[in-house]
């Protein structure tokens, strides 16, 4: 039986080309030209002033906390209902994720949930556009403000998405992308970190190449640092793919399209939202049944998986990983966030390639 995948890469002769001419021309005095071409075509895709190339959306997340100056005895809010690596950074430089709960609708982070975790200690916030769609994001902003508090947008599934016309990643005072395999826009593995603001450009151009200036050639270290660099070859196909990006996200959207006329008369099922005033680019079709249908995530996939079709649980709440198990933090949130443990159990991803 020839399996249905969840998600998958939209690869054409473009991005083949692109990396075949990588693999020849991109070295020596060439060597950072698709970087440059490809950071500057994502910046004016966003309508940002910068954009940095890394690996992945995790380096970008940690660079974005260092760049911040974020570390031991600060607390981070992020939601509870996303992948690990929106909090793991957290970790890192030493400071106290916060779990959050999240909007019953958008699936993301609720803004009335976000004011109830603030903390004379509160740094940060990272805001998750889960699977495409977006937050209350004017309300999020606006209780930052008058706290003082940094916003991360964790936009690593949603390139595309929008909020009031404005692209999903430009809203906070830094954005963060993933290009992982499964995403709508992919280089195989990596992220950009986007930002209007210079000092967190140049400390991030800094931090990301072990501590030198841009344009060294004396191997003169400032600082102790990291290597989080992109190759020419995954930024050549990520350049081949940005140009492309209009129809990456239409399909994802037709995909979701399909799905919803299939579905739309089920009253026991809840599938992505797409609220006034924003564009959801889909990157994950998802559902979560009505529990009174006895049905749990484990068991949906178990059946979908009998019929050749691949899936993914929504995510479990961080709260409730083992990772985060001794954390005091972990333990108020999994009392608190009613809305993330009422939903989680019940959700699945389906195919969206």
């Amino acid at each position: 039986m020839k399996r249905i995948p969840i998600a998958g890469p939209w690869i054409t002769q473009k991005e083949i080309d692109y990396v075949t001419d990588a693999v020849a021309n991109a070295w020596y005095e060439n060597a950072n030209i698709y970087h440059e071409r490809f950071e500057k075509a994502f910046a004016n895709y966003l309508g940002v002033r910068y954009a940095v190339s890394l690996p992945s959306c995790t380096s970008a997340i940690h660079l974005s906390l260092l760049a911040l100056g974020i570390g031991p005895g600060d607390e981070v809010i992020v939601p509870d209902i996303t992948w690990i690596a929106s909090a793991a950074p957290v970790n890192y430089v030493g400071a106290t994720p916060i779990f959050s709960d999240i909007d019953p609708k958008t699936w993301c982070i609720s803004p009335e949930a976000f004011l109830k975790c603030i903390t004379p200690k509160t740094k940060a916030v990272i805001v998750v556009d889960l699977y495409g769609g977006m937050p209350e994001m004017d309300a999020i902003l606006d209780i930052a403000k008058h706290y003082g508090i940094a916003v991360i947008e964790d936009a690593a599934e949603a390139i595309g998405s929008e909020y009031k016309g404005k692209k999903a990643g430009s809203l906070g005072n830094i954005g963060v992308f993933s290009f992982h395999g499964s995403k709508t826009l992919t280089t195989g593995e990596g992220g950009m970190l986007v930002t209007n603001r210079e000092d967190i450009y140049q400390k991030v151009l800094i931090l990301r190449d072990h501590g030198r200036k841009p344009g060294d050639k004396m191997f003169w270290n400032l600082e102790i640092a990291y290597k989080y660099k992109m190759s020419s070859l995954q930024a050549a196909l990520g350049l081949a793919q940005l140009e492309r990006i209009d129809e990456l996200i239409e399909k994802k959207r037709e995909i979701f399209q399909w799905y919803y006329e299939e579905l739309k008369d089920v009253e026991e099922i809840a599938l992505n939202y797409q609220a006034p005033d924003t564009k959801n680019s889909y990157w994950m079709v998802t559902v979560v049944l009505d529990k009174k249908l006895g049905l749990t995530k484990d068991r949906l996939m178990q059946i979908m998986g009998e019929y050749g079709i691949d899936c993914r649980p929504f995510f479990h709440p961080l709260s409730s990983l083992p990772a985060y198990a001794k954390f005091e933090s972990a333990k108020i949130a999994q009392q608190r966030n009613k809305v993330s443990y009422e939903l989680s159990p019940y959700g699945i991803n389906l195919p969206s390639a």
